[in-house]
């Protein structure tokens, strides 16, 4: 086989993946799969490592960030993990296939970088113990005492062209399961994940911007989520929140869109860590302004409402146009909201199409 036609082979391997795993396909069949069900309980640390029986799978790390002049920044750390076939192959026929995305946002600019890996052949991984997930040069590893919960300190990094990030992530606080004791229903009709969460990190660090370096502090969040088929046929992509709010609660809250009134969940966060999933019906969250970006209408001001819990905020993008332009694009970026409960954020927007298109 010629250099050309392996370079062509493996790009087309390495594209394959991605677009399957594009919002429409996670509602595709997943035939040979495992998929989630209820009453299973998290075991760690073999659960921060990869599971390869499911189709699909992630590391997600955001964070809020400001440095000492009070300028604020958010950052992305994701490792994404599809599989195409059910089977064990290793090496250069291993059917697991590996993404990473890493981003700076900032009030007029956003940075993005994008890498693409085969599994078996070292280039990108996770392992659970010791815990270090990895993509290339980017990297999640854990420098947890040995009696602590692996996650519980982190060092992160990645670089693109124009940025680089270099952080610390501290947490005393428990890990988080959402649903069902991790059981995430996603849809009526059944479809679920797996998720938990660290919300509770403490930052510090540099980050590296074409203006030079800057010392952060701040707050983020990691999210730990695993599936085979998380969305139904009918459902296009999400708009997904995760918020700190500054008397010390957090609160993760999704809206599934399928054309209707979509499915929402919740999970309520106390400031000690203790989850309390929202009841159907608990959590509301309306667009109240849309913005051109990348050819498309997207919401960037929002109105979260728990009645249950006393919020009522309305949402403010730092940088409405936080896109990332990547194989398979969506928007996110830092958030600020005020009203009854103020606090920061990220937001997530997936499945919006061209206004080309519709």
């Amino acid at each position: 086989m010629s250099v050309k036609t392996l370079l062509f082979c493996l790009s087309l391997a390495l594209s394959t993946p991605v677009h399957a795993q594009g919002f429409a396909g996670l509602g595709t069949s997943a035939e040979g799969f495992t998929m989630p069900v209820p009453g299973r309980r998290f075991s760690f640390p073999a659960d921060h490592g990869a599971h390869n029986d499911f189709r699909i799978e992630w590391w997600y790390v955001t964070a809020n960030l400001q440095a000492v002049d009070g300028t604020r920044y958010g950052i992305q750390w994701t490792l994404f993990r599809s599989a195409l076939a059910t089977d064990g192959a290793t090496g250069w026929a291993s059917p697991q296939m590996w993404m990473g995305h890493a981003a700076i946002t900032t009030s007029d600019g956003h940075h993005v970088a994008e890498r693409f890996a085969r599994g078996g052949i070292g280039q990108a991984g996770v392992t659970a113990a010791p815990f270090e997930a990895w993509i290339d040069a980017w990297r999640m590893k854990s420098r947890a005492a040995a009696n602590a919960d692996a996650l519980s300190a982190l060092d992160l990094s990645a670089a693109g062209a124009d940025f680089a990030f270099d952080l610390k992530l501290d947490s005393d606080r428990p890990l988080v399961a959402h649903g069902d004791g991790g059981y995430s229903l996603k849809s009526e009709k059944g479809q679920a994940s797996y998720y938990y969460s660290q919300p509770f990190y403490r930052v510090t660090g540099e980050l590296t911007l074409p203006g030079g370096p800057v010392t952060v502090t701040g707050q983020a969040w990691l999210d730990r989520e695993w599936s085979s088929q998380p969305l139904a046929a009918d459902q296009v992509g999400w708009d997904w929140f995760s918020m700190h709010f500054d008397g010390g609660e957090k609160l993760m809250g999704f809206r599934l869109r399928d054309g209707g009134a979509g499915f929402t969940s919740g999970t309520w966060i106390s400031a000690d860590g203790v989850a309390e999933p929202l009841k159907r019906g608990a959590i509301a969250v309306t667009p109240l302004r849309n913005a051109v970006v990348a050819q498309r209408s997207l919401p960037i001001r929002w109105r979260v409402e728990v009645p249950g819990k006393g919020v009522d905020v309305t949402i403010q993008a730092l940088n409405e146009n936080a896109w990332m332009a990547t194989a398979f694009p969506y928007w996110e970026g830092p958030i600020s909201f005020d009203g009854t409960k103020p606090g920061r954020g990220y937001l997530e927007m997936t499945g919006y199409m061209p206004t080309a298109d519709r």
